[in-house]
């Protein structure tokens, strides 16, 4: 079996069609909302991040075949005065879970992260899902907070 990690150029079709193939099953699945990608997105999507210079998506192929993706969007951190980068997807496909694939795009991340300067990465999961909590926190991650007395931030969101 032939495992390649790689990071997407998405002026190569088989980049492009994996990234929406792989978005589209998270999409469908329940962590991902259970809804397929509207045909608005899947139509848009690559010539939207073709658009934009801070955009990094990590590939995981398996003999050829799209198996992972992480989509990681260069943000920036003022307290720090360094950019980070955020995790906005990361999904293995089904038939390929178990095999180490997230460990392997997260580490391509990881080296992108540092090659940029970034003070961090940052990423955002659901509460009950507790199968990539665990694998987050195995990678080094936890819940954000300045002063314990404080707590823990929240993700919000105000659909526009």
């Amino acid at each position: 079996m032939k495992i390649d990690i790689l990071e997407a150029d998405l002026s190569i079709l088989q980049h492009a069609e994996a990234l929406v193939f792989l978005l589209n099953q998270y999409a469908k699945d329940l962590m991902g909302g259970g809804e397929p990608l509207s045909d608005f997105t899947q139509q848009n999507l690559v010539n939207e991040l073709k658009k934009r210079e801070n955009v990094y998506v990590i590939l995981a192929f398996v003999d050829g075949n799209p198996a992972g993706l992480v989509n990681a969007i260069e943000g920036f951190s003022t307290f720090a005065c360094k950019p980070l980068l955020n995790i906005h997807d990361a999904v293995v496909d089904t038939p390929y879970r178990g095999m180490g694939l997230s460990r392997k795009m997260f580490a391509k991340v990881d080296e992108i992260a540092h090659s940029l300067g970034c003070c961090k990465l940052t990423l955002e999961v659901l509460k009950n899902n507790q199968l990539a909590k665990s694998a987050y926190q195995n990678f080094g991650f936890q819940s954000y907070q300045l002063l314990p007395e404080q707590g823990q931030a929240v993700f919000m969101e105000n659909i526009l």
